[in-house]
Formats: C-alpha cells, sequence, structure tokens
C-alpha cells in the first residue's frame, strides 16, 4: 500500500489545477452574463431542481428552451467549478508539505463558491430581483481574485512577506484596489437599472440609468488617474520587471474596457456587448490582482531554481 508521502500531488499537478480554477472562474462569470442577456435567468424557474418534477430541462409551459437549456448550463458549469475547487482544495491538504496559507486560500474558495450556488439559488426563487442579482454576480470577481492569489501562492515561498515598494505607493495600491471594487459595484447597479435583468419580469432598479452610468464612468476615470500616477510612482522607484509587466497589462485591458463600454452606452447596451464589457471586467479584475500579487514577494517556492532574471529584478529593489 502506497504511503502518504507518495500520494503528495507534484507542483506541476497544483498548478495546473489552480490555472484552470482561474480560468472556470472567469468562465463562469461570463455565461451568468450570458444567461442574463439572453432572459434566460428564469429559464429553470425553480432550485436546485430545473422544474418542480424534474432536475433536469423538460418543456414547460410559458418558457423557451433556449432559455432552459443556457440556464441548466450555467448551473452544470457551477458544478463544474464546485468539483474543481474541491480538487484544489484536496491538493493543498495533501501536499508536502502542507502550506497552511494554500490550504485557507483554497478552503475560503470552496466557501464561496458553495455559497455561489446558495446566492444563485435565492436569486432564483426570489424571481431574480436586482439586488440579489448584483450580490451574484460581485461574489464572482471576488472569487477570481481569490483563485489569482492563490496561483500566485503555489509559485512562491512561505517567507514572510516582503514589500516590493514603499509606503506611499502601497497606499496608493490600496486605495486603486478600493476604488476599483466601487467601480465593479456601480457597474452592477446600471445593470440592475438596465434592460438586462435575466428576465422580462424581473423587478429592476427604480433608478435612473443615466445618472448610474454617469457614476460608473466617473470612477473608471478616477481608476485610470490612479493607474497613471501609480506609473509615474514606479518609474520613480525602478521597479521590478514583472511589476512593469502586470502593470502594462491592467492598463491596457482597462482602457480597452473603457472603450467597450463608451461604445456600449452609444449604441443602448446591445447583448454582445454586455457579454464582451462583463469578459472585460473579469479580465481587469484578474490583471489587477496579479498586479497585486506582484507587489510582495515570499522567496522562492521550496525547491524551486532561482533565475538570473528574478535575481536582477531582486537586485533593483
Amino acid at each position: 500500500m502506497p504511503s502518504l508521502s507518495r500520494l503528495a500531488p507534484s507542483y506541476r499537478l497544483q498548478h495546473l489545477s489552480a490555472v484552470v480554477l482561474v480560468g472556470l472562474q472567469c468562465l463562469i462569470a461570463v455565461t451568468g452574463a450570458v444567461v442574463r442577456v439572453t432572459s434566460s435567468g428564469l429559464g429553470c424557474p425553480t432550485w436546485p431542481r430545473c422544474t418542480a418534477s424534474s432536475l433536469v430541462p423538460i418543456a414547460h409551459s410559458g418558457i423557451d428552451p433556449a432559455n432552459t437549456w443556457i440556464e441548466f448550463g450555467n448551473r452544470m458549469l457551477s458544478g463544474v467549478v464546485g468539483v474543481v475547487t474541491l480538487i484544489v482544495f484536496l491538493l493543498a491538504v495533501l501536499a508536502k508539505p502542507r502550506r497552511n496559507r494554500q490550504v485557507m486560500l483554497a478552503g475560503v474558495m470552496l466557501l464561496g463558491v458553495v455559497a455561489e450556488a446558495v446566492i444563485g439559488g435565492i436569486t432564483v426563487l426570489t424571481g431574480l430581483s436586482w439586488w440579489i442579482v448584483c450580490v451574484h454576480f460581485l461574489v464572482s470577481p471576488a472569487l477570481v481574485w481569490l483563485s489569482i492569489v492563490h496561483l500566485r501562492t503555489i509559485d512562491e515561498g512561505d517567507a514572510k512577506p516582503r514589500w516590493l515598494l514603499p509606503l506611499p505607493l502601497r497606499g496608493l495600491l490600496v486605495a486603486l484596489s478600493v476604488v476599483f471594487t466601487v467601480l465593479l459595484i456601480a457597474g452592477t447597479l446600471v445593470t440592475a437599472a438596465g434592460p438586462h435583468g435575466g428576465d422580462a419580469r424581473s423587478p429592476r432598479l427604480p433608478l435612473p440609468v443615466a445618472s448610474l452610468t454617469q457614476l460608473h464612468g466617473d470612477l473608471l476615470v478616477a481608476f485610470l488617474a490612479m493607474l497613471v500616477a501609480l506609473g509615474f510612482a514606479l518609474r520613480a522607484f525602478s521597479a521590478t520587471r514583472q511589476m512593469w509587466r502586470r502593470y502594462w497589462t491592467l492598463l491596457a485591458v482597462t482602457l480597452i474596457q473603457g472603450l467597450i463600454g463608451f461604445v456600449q452606452y452609444l449604441l443602448s447596451v446591445p447583448m454582445a456587448l454586455v457579454v464582451v464589457h462583463v469578459i472585460g471586467a473579469v479580465v481587469v479584475t484578474a490583471s489587477t490582482a496579479a498586479l497585486w500579487c506582484a507587489a510582495r514577494d515570499r522567496g522562492p517556492r521550496l525547491g524551486a531554481p532561482a533565475p538570473e532574471a528574478e535575481k536582477l529584478d531582486a537586485q533593483q529593489v
């Protein structure tokens, strides 16, 4: 009988599973947007069953079969996300040596996926009330962020975290992340008041869309201004190459996201652009999380080689 040490997962397996989880967390946010713009939120009108009498889609009065299958497909993808998250958690528990931070992050993500499923059920049972739809969406970027941090944890050591930025720049990075969070919340409010609520009968947020859109746009301008300021500060500080790569990626995807949002508004929020805009929001979330991770160092993971490029970066700090 093999010993427990021989059952310990390899670094490659842990890394691959973490990458797959990042992709799935991003994908489930996008498929949720597809459900909303196609008015498929009540394609399965009950939960956890699809209908009162069936766990899987069956023909039922007043609902287009396409809407039923879109909603059911999203639920099935949620199940896949749950299974992969459970696997990631088990791999963290079985790892030798076991790393408490990795186990904790994987455990929190597992609880988050369970919470997301429960919130999704409440969303259906309340007839897609706008406030619970907002909460349901906001859990997704939080899980995307955690999955990026978890992936970083696998690739780094367990030394005490060392900031690669001076205190004022840390404060700017924290403020940037807070503004981004508020920006996401404002975006969900725009959707809550707009035409894409998941079903034509779902209650909408009784506020003017134009005012909410203006707020959302102002927050984007503030986020971009802080991002540009951070760029100048990083240049003065001589940041590492990894941090610069993450910074330029974040700046590029944020500019593209802003352009998509502007065109979306001019064209009266077409369905396809709503989905593209959600894809952009997920990418910006992942890029912001990646920049956050690059701002701290915990040393190399156990047994990892130390590339010359990383040594040069460390000497620049």
